[in-house]
């Protein structure tokens, strides 16, 4: 209890080098505003020939050459718009550095009583005049918050710059807008989310603005495609079209192209996922088998986590809550790099207070957790990135030892897009983590992977895409009193090849065809293809279908666990002959925009699934774990949007699902035939968003869940809600509110479980 009250005593951290981590990011954001003020200084002997200056939260803007070119970009989203506000707002978001077209637009179109509308630092002026930047400033500033985040401190970073967009004004999409969305998770390639042939739902950054969320988990309940329940202050059980469980194996995870996997139990540790919540730029959620281009494991799902570029957070934000569950700080710092890159760091910290189970007492479930990290792009004809992340965390896990978990990790990506349309990219990328149950379980991973990728078009008619890659895992793991993992080092390799053609038959018909092909260390070669055929009625509807294939190729868990019994009780063991799980999936949809105001999907899909895992005697008194049971899911998932009118809009989705489970004929398991799932037969979510007066917002969202079969948890419906109100143009104060129709458990076994009331957070966000 100690060490999540008050200043906890990290186990097994270093707190000397967490500390020494946030005082050297302290002194490379000085480097950085002192890289900046040199630059402007330069800028500056070239001279201002324009009417405006402006120096956007401490960096410089470009040279007037610059403003021509940003001129001209505002200009064709001027005439997209349908009103100032929409067009002022996209322009601020297209690049929030290039102020000086932005400043002059705003004095030639909307008149020189826009000075509101221009971002904080943006200074109109008339005639030339130098640059002022106060670089010692942002510094004092940022250093001071990035100083006190300590491992007491929680955190949360809804993470929109007010300082350029206030609620009711803010560059949010429109119905139309969203259906031009640019999405690569469905095809590999970008194209429309209208084109996309695929169960797929978009988390817009405006989404996640207003929802109040701050973490990851919480932020994916956005998603009308997925089941998202919460196990404990710190556990998330999260997954599509079923199978969901506190070590859900069926869905793949991606964080900015890497994979955060764990072979331990093919699933994701939620707990060790974060980022800069405010830093996202969308989440795209396909639920469907996705294997043929992400291989084992997008079996039911892909969720792609993509952050912006640091060309885009240039800047400082700090943010700040106090809540009766949570408390938290974080900041984060950006500065451009010439007139082609970027570079951008933040760190972050929270807790999560304990919860309460049925009878009022505590679960001690209570959670910190600290991480920081960066971000660089640069380049024009080819883009290079370079990010990564150092995290920390503890928390207490019901009746087990108390949970420390910390990691790294580090990516690097070349791409470019050539004038043919084609393109090619190359990532790679390090991630280290460890967990430590002292008395319990402790497991490290290393994971390193190299993968490539080639998008082109042959003749008018294909566009292939077509790559592959390497990944290779050390695991290590520690013996528990009750249960072990055989061999206890192992090294898991992983290497794919993957190609697909989309080949348009005729103006308005496609067909893709793909395959991947995916050696594993357990059950070596797999193939997974897939077969999509789209039709276009017209220009605002797509008629689509697929059959596809699926694996899960085995895990430690399956092969090597170990569970130890008292003398003359059977044992529990890993199946040395386990074999990968199989999915053949059948999948129609549609998705429409009847109207400017007006768009929806709806899917309905069949999942036949074979060798399923199960426990089967092994002749000897004890059991393995075998590929006995068979599975069929079928269901339907819907969602839409209609603008009610210019300032209201409502978000409403849709899932319907049912399953079945039965013995193979070559199963010895007795007892009812399951697959490790607990999912409700129906969920419903609705969502509204109210631009008030006075820049002011309201949201509102609605959520509904059947109950659960096993372990039986009653359905609930809660109600959440956000009332934002910018107290100046670069300070955003918020209210929320969260499970205000009372309390209920999502996920466990009674008495034990958890259960969620009604929980209150004041959030600030301050741009400096």
């Amino acid at each position: 209890m100690a060490r999540l009250h008050g200043e906890p005593a990290l186990a097994g951290v270093d707190r000397k080098r967490i500390s020494a981590v946030f005082h050297a990011l302290r002194n490379l954001i000085r480097l950085m505003d002192l890289a900046a003020w040199l630059v402007s200084r330069q800028a500056t002997s070239v001279g201002c020939s324009r009417r405006c200056r402006s120096a956007v939260q401490g960096a410089p803007t470009s040279h007037s050459r610059r403003y021509g070119e940003e001129a001209q970009r505002s200009n064709a989203l001027r005439e997209q718009a349908s009103s100032r506000h929409l067009w002022l707002d996209a322009t601020l978001g297209a690049n929030r550095s290039d102020t000086r077209g932005i400043a002059r637009i705003c004095n030639d179109v909307m008149g020189p009583k826009t000075r509101s509308c221009v971002p904080h630092g943006v200074e109109l002026c008339a005639g030339a005049s130098r640059h002022r930047v106060r670089p010692w400033r942002l510094s004092l500033v940022t250093g001071a918050v990035l100083q006190a985040i300590s491992p007491a401190a929680g955190a949360a970073d809804s993470a929109e710059s007010v300082a350029s967009r206030s609620p009711a004004s803010l560059a949010r999409l429109s119905i139309e807008e969203l259906s031009e969305i640019e999405i690569s998770s469905v095809s590999k390639r970008p194209e429309r989310l209208a084109d996309a042939a695929a169960s797929v739902y978009v988390i817009t950054r405006e989404d996640i603005r207003r929802c109040g969320a701050t973490t990851l988990p919480e932020v994916l309940r956005l998603a009308p495609n997925l089941q998202v329940a919460r196990s404990s202050s710190n556990g998330y059980a999260i997954s599509a079209r079923g199978f969901n469980d506190d070590n859900a194996n069926k869905l793949l995870v991606m964080i900015d192209g890497r994979t955060v996997y764990t072979p331990l139990h093919s699933g994701v540790f939620w707990d060790v996922q974060d980022v800069f919540i405010g830093d996202i730029e969308r989440i795209e959620v396909v639920s469907g088998p996705g294997g043929t281009l992400w291989g084992a494991n997008a079996v039911n799902g892909v969720i792609n986590v993509i952050t912006l570029s640091a060309k885009d957070t240039v800047g400082t934000l700090a943010a700040a809550i106090a809540g009766s569950q949570e408390r938290g700080l974080a900041a984060r710092h950006g500065v451009a790099l010439g007139d082609d890159g970027a570079v951008r760091v933040y760190a972050k910290s929270f807790r999560f207070d304990h919860h309460k189970r049925a009878n009022g007492t505590d679960i001690n479930d209570a959670w910190n957790r600290e991480q920081a990290g960066f971000r660089a792009d640069w380049g024009k004809a080819s883009n290079w990135t370079l990010q990564g992340d150092i995290y920390q965390g503890d928390a207490q896990a019901l009746s087990r030892p108390q949970r420390n978990t910390s990691g790294a990790n580090l990516i690097a990506r070349w791409s470019r897009e050539y004038e043919d349309k084609s393109g090619l990219q190359f990532q790679a990328y390090f991630d280290t983590y460890k967990r430590r149950q002292e008395g319990f379980f402790t497991e490290d991973l290393d994971t390193i992977d190299i993968d490539a990728q080639h998008h082109f078009q042959l003749g008018s008619a294909h566009e292939i895409v077509w790559g592959g890659g390497m990944r290779e895992q050390r695991d290590k793991t520690s013996a528990a009193a009750s249960f072990a993992f055989s061999p206890a080092e192992s090294k898991l390799t992983l290497a794919n090849l993957f190609a697909q053609d989309t080949w348009t038959i005729q103006p308005r018909t496609k067909l893709t065809l793909g395959l991947k092909l995916e050696d594993n260390s357990y059950t070596g070669l797999e193939y997974q293809p897939n077969v999509r055929i789209a039709w276009k009625p017209d220009g605002q509807a797509l008629l689509w279908a697929a059959v596809s294939r699926a694996v899960r190729t085995p895990s430690r868990l399956d092969r090597g666990l170990l569970v130890f019994a008292p003398p003359g009780a059977p044992s529990l063991l890993g199946g040395p002959d386990f074999k990968s799980e199989r999915l053949t999936a059948y999948e129609l949809g549609y998705r429409g925009q009847p109207r400017s105001d007006l768009s929806y999907s709806v899917s309905t899909f069949v999942h036949v699934y074979d060798r399923l895992r199960s426990v089967e005697p092994n002749g000897s008194g004890n059991f393995v774990l075998g590929n006995g049971v068979r599975a069929r899911t079928e269901g339907i998932e819907a969602w839409g949007g209609y603008q009610v009118h210019e300032g209201w809009r409502v978000n409403a989705g849709l899932l319907l699902q049912h399953q079945s489970f039965s013995f193979a004929p070559d199963s010895q398991a007795t007892g009812t035939a399951s697959g490790n799932s607990n999912d409700p037969k129906h969920q419903f979510t609705l969502r509204s968003s109210w631009s008030l007066p006075r820049d002011m917002s309201l949201d509102l969202a609605l959520r509904s869940v059947a109950a659960l079969p096993s372990p039986a948890v009653p359905g609930y419906t809660t109600l959440d809600a956000q009332l934002a109100w910018p107290i100046r143009k670069n300070l955003e104060l918020s209210f929320s509110g969260f499970n205000l129709l009372g309390r209920h458990a999502e996920f466990g076994a009674a008495p034990a479980r958890a259960e969620y009331e009604r929980s209150f957070a004041l959030r600030l966000l301050w741009a400096l």
